[in-house]
């Protein structure tokens, strides 16, 4: 049952951010909001915002394990339906990307720039100083929000149950809208912590999802590092599961430089067609093993 859950979460998540409706970011913001008041200099403590996922997690799982104790199990995948509706998604993404793309296409980069400023991380705002670095960043971090959003969900749903995708994305939320920004980093590296594997097993889905023989040239050697960030890692390993350049936009121009105005374009589509091929193998593993029994 829980793959009819998350199957049925995943498409109507998808038709969700299409519409750009049930956002989580306010709300998580909203409950973060109670920890503005700290000590002076207790600002970097991480305790209080583990807390505030924590002690929900727990209450999760005890409430699922009530309910199933209870003989109303049933009521459990309801309850994992909404939940995973509102981890899951980034609605408003699709309308911001086509914006970029026009603007790209138009060779206008100012504007580019400023349909995607907000998206990027602060450390990726200050590194994009050319048209090249500022689509390398938007990639880099589109795939990590796409992972986030949804692979790593996905993973830790079916690894430890709806109290553990809880956690992973409520540690994402952390890193991202904590209001003390001396405890960010700290959050992040729990983040990074925790998807540490599911990163790994999306970066080896890429050659299965993508240019095979060339992921297995380059693309492997990021599925067995223990060294760079999860998105880090993706990204490598999409680049070498793209056969067409879509993510080394220099490359791109150099062979390609009457489709230039088209690259923004091209280079997103492959992106989204890398990771929707790479969602549909997880759903059929994940359907693999229900049938076995394993799941």
């Amino acid at each position: 049952m829980e793959f009819v859950v998350f199957l049925a979460a995943y498409v109507l998540r998808r038709r969700l951010d299409q519409a750009n409706l049930f956002a989580a970011d306010p709300l998580w913001r909203k409950g973060f909001s109670g920890a503005h008041t700290v000590s002076p200099g207790r600002e970097a403590g991480l305790l209080r915002g583990l807390l505030l996922v924590a002690l929900p997690a727990v209450l999760l799982v005890s409430i699922e394990i009530a309910l199933r104790h209870s003989g109303w199990s049933f009521a459990v995948h309801p309850l994992a339906l909404v939940l995973l509706l509102w981890m899951m998604g980034a609605p408003g993404l699709v309308e911001m990307l086509e914006q970029y793309a026009t603007a790209w296409r138009n060779g206008d980069m100012q504007g580019a720039w400023h349909k995607v400023s907000h998206f990027l991380p602060p450390a990726e705002r200050g590194a994009a100083s050319s048209p090249e670095e500022m689509h390398r960043a938007l990639s880099r971090t589109l795939v990590g929000v796409i992972f986030e959003r949804y692979f790593a969900i996905a993973f830790w749903y079916v690894v430890a149950g709806i109290g553990g995708a809880f956690v992973a994305r409520g540690l994402v939320a952390l890193r991202d809208h904590w209001p003390h920004a001396a405890a960010r980093s700290g959050f992040g590296r729990l983040a990074d912590g925790v998807n540490f594997l599911p990163a790994r097993l999306l970066a080896l889905t890429f050659g299965i999802a993508g240019d095979l023989p060339g992921w297995l040239k380059t693309g492997k050697s990021a599925v067995f590092s223990l060294r760079g960030d999860p998105r880090q890692t993706l990204m490598s390993a999409a680049n070498s599961a793209l056969s067409g350049y879509e993510l080394e936009p220099e490359r791109f121009s150099e062979l390609h430089h009457e489709a230039w105005p088209d690259f923004g374009d091209r280079s997103l589509a492959a992106i989204r067609g890398l990771m929707n091929r790479s969602m549909l193998v997880w759903i059929c593993a994940l359907a693999l093993l229900v049938i076995a029994g394993i799941v």
